[in-house]
């Protein structure tokens, strides 16, 4: 069975996978996912309680010698990020539509933007001026991009996981499941990085 053709100008003719329960999106039923986030939400949510508590009550914030955090590059590095947000949907689209290689081409591009995103954070830790044990302000620094981090390496992994599947035949002729949830977590994890955007670089002293 070849399934229906890819990249065809004509409208789908089959209809999207019916929604199953509460929680579904785009016709799958994504509760479970939808839980994980929350979860994944309230450790943010106690980090930034956190970082916050300590930012009010700490006389002294930032390690000596350092007068405050670059916000040029952060800002270039969020505008991506958050961009990529607008690509993912595209991707999304483009495979609700069975146009596999657009799909493929703005998948991998979302791809392509989280890794910048990753290699501008990570040239950024190597030229601070304070270190993971220098002071609160360091250690809640460090914790919370890195965290942070490691969701969008996960997030790009995910995504890798999902390209590769594209590739098997068939595979995606119904929609799929798998691309919207791993849709959602990068939507979640840029709306994460605005957070951390405002408290790290834009609520300095």
């Amino acid at each position: 069975m070849t399934g229906l053709p890819i990249d065809s100008t004509a409208s789908p003719t089959a209809p999207a996978p019916a929604a199953t329960g509460h929680g579904a999106h785009g016709g799958y039923n994504l509760t479970g996912f939808i839980i994980f986030l929350c979860s994944e939400s309230i450790i943010f949510l106690a980090l930034f309680a956190g970082f916050i508590t300590y930012r009010l009550s700490s006389p002294v914030w930032l390690p000596a010698g350092v007068a405050g955090l670059e916000v040029r590059e952060p800002l270039i590095n969020t505008i991506v990020l958050v961009s990529s947000s607008v690509v993912a949907w595209a991707a999304e689209r483009a495979l609700a539509r069975r146009r596999l290689w657009r799909f493929r081409a703005w998948w991998l591009l979302t791809m392509a933007m989280g890794g910048v995103f990753v290699y501008g954070q990570a040239m950024e830790w190597a030229h601070l001026g304070f270190g993971l044990g220098d002071g609160v302000f360091g250690g809640s620094f460090y914790l919370l991009t890195g965290f942070h981090g490691l969701h969008v390496i996960t997030g790009i992994l995910l995504m890798a996981l999902m390209l590769i599947r594209s590739f098997r035949r068939g595979n995606y002729d119904g929609g799929e499941a798998g691309v919207v949830a791993v849709s959602l977590f990068w939507h979640f994890v840029d709306v994460i990085w605005i957070v951390l955007f405002l408290l790290l670089y834009v609520w300095q002293p």
